[in-house]
């Protein structure tokens, strides 16, 4: 099942309301929403969140950069593309959408078996690694909040009759706010390792972040 902000945004009655409040541009008070939203919602505890603070525990902060990036950039590409064309995909196959989430669901519980089984990265002897840049951006198609979020953006802080623009004024915020998100989630981890210099200590923090990673499955999928 599509997510509501979806078949908020296939009525007819709701893209007219939008077109008669927000006519040709993005209005103060429509821009400040979306800032508020794009914060909260990216700010949030999430799958990318936990995997990141577990991250620069494990890696430290700078190891951990191609991670960020590509959550950062993977999401603010996956709002463009539903933005021009994928989300009306999922609203006419929503056995896509529901396909979509039930790998996520799979790749989400394989990274919370990884999570669970990593200790600090010295202990390890330099075989573990953190996620790249590509992975972290393929893992955001998978990501069932990810994929949430960025279908109640493109519904409800676009402007139909300058959408395109609009469009890319969204992600942008997405952008920018999920950097902030996924540094300071890092840095949090990072700071972290002066605490829990014990590996046996750093296994059982990556467990607990492992599990929490797994319930956030849960609401996500029975939406």
């Amino acid at each position: 099942m599509l997510p509501s902000a979806a078949a908020a945004a296939a009525s007819p009655a709701i893209a007219a309301h939008r077109a008669a409040c927000y006519p040709h541009a993005m209005t103060t008070d429509l821009f400040l929403g979306l800032i508020l939203f794009a914060f909260v919602s990216s700010i949030t505890p999430g799958p990318n969140n936990m995997m990141l603070l577990s991250s620069g525990l494990t890696f430290g902060f700078r190891r951990t950069i191609p991670h960020m990036l590509g959550v950062a950039l993977g999401h603010a590409a996956m709002v463009l593309a539903i933005g021009f064309g994928l989300g009306e995909v999922f609203e006419r196959v929503p056995q896509a959408y529901t396909a979509l989430k039930i790998i996520g669901a799979g790749y989400m519980l394989y990274l919370a078996w990884r999570i669970a089984t990593s200790g600090k990265v010295e202990a390890k002897e330099g075989n573990a690694r953190p996620l790249t840049f590509f992975q972290a951006a393929l893992f955001q198609w998978v990501n069932p909040k990810g994929v949430i979020m960025a279908v109640t953006v493109v519904s409800l802080y676009t402007v139909p009759a300058n959408f395109t623009a609009s469009l890319m004024i969204a992600a942008t915020v997405f952008l920018l706010s999920n950097f902030v998100s996924v540094s300071t989630w890092t840095a949090f981890g990072s700071m972290l390792q002066r605490f829990l210099s014990d590996p046996r200590a750093v296994r059982r923090f990556n467990i607990v972040m492992a599990v929490l990673l797994v319930m956030s499955l849960i609401p996500m999928l029975w939406t």
